[in-house]
């Protein structure tokens, strides 16, 4: 980013961009509600557009070398879309930039007879990233509920106790070890270490 402009600012103007798009409430949150073509009145032909992802990609190497400096955060990016959204791409040129020893990539695929053999938030928990590093998921573990809602065969893999796999494990959610109010509350532990709204 140029010198003229503080970190501050620049801060402030990402806020701003992103700010439509963060879902801080879930329950009220519908796609639907969303346009698909929404550009936040950006409109850059490809050259000022190459230039803007340079420069980005220049401030974020920055912004990683006081992350690895100060050693006391960890940034997790999760990417989560259907197949050919472009995950890969957008990983691939917005973390062009940063040091690749300090960034983690973790795709997450069928999960493994060792990942079966433990909590299904396991697998992810044991890739998020140390103090002054970048972890990126390709895929989060929010894709196991809806993966496993669909193809109940999964659901028997994962040797649940009997009594907690039946026709309630989607509700209520308000039972200890039911699956979705699992994976609703794995945030809070994390967001002293990994989550900073600003």
């Amino acid at each position: 980013m140029p010198k003229d402009i503080s970190r501050k600012e620049v801060l402030n103007r990402i806020h701003e961009y992103v700010s439509p798009f963060r879902i801080t409430e879930g329950k009220h949150f519908r796609l639907k509600d969303f346009d698909p073509d929404d550009t936040r009145d950006l409109k850059l032909g490809k050259g000022a557009s190459a230039e803007l992802l340079q420069r980005g990609t220049e401030w974020l190497a920055g912004e990683q070398d006081i992350l690895y400096a100060q050693d006391r955060w960890s940034l997790l990016l999760v990417f989560q879309a259907m197949d050919a959204a472009g995950k890969d791409g957008t990983i691939k040129h917005v973390m062009s930039g940063v040091n690749p020893q300090g960034c983690q990539v973790y795709s997450f695929k069928q999960p493994s007879r060792e990942d079966l053999d433990h909590d299904f938030l396991w697998r992810y928990a044991r890739c998020l990233p140390e103090r002054g590093r970048i972890g990126i998921f390709n895929r989060s573990y929010y894709e196991e509920v809806l993966v496993v809602r669909v193809h109940k065969e999964i659901l028997k893999r994962q040797k649940l106790p009997a009594s907690l796999v039946d026709k309630e494990i989607w509700n209520d959610c308000s039972l200890p070890g039911e699956i979705v109010f699992e994976v609703r509350n794995v945030s809070e532990p994390l967001v002293p270490d990994f989550l900073v709204d600003q």
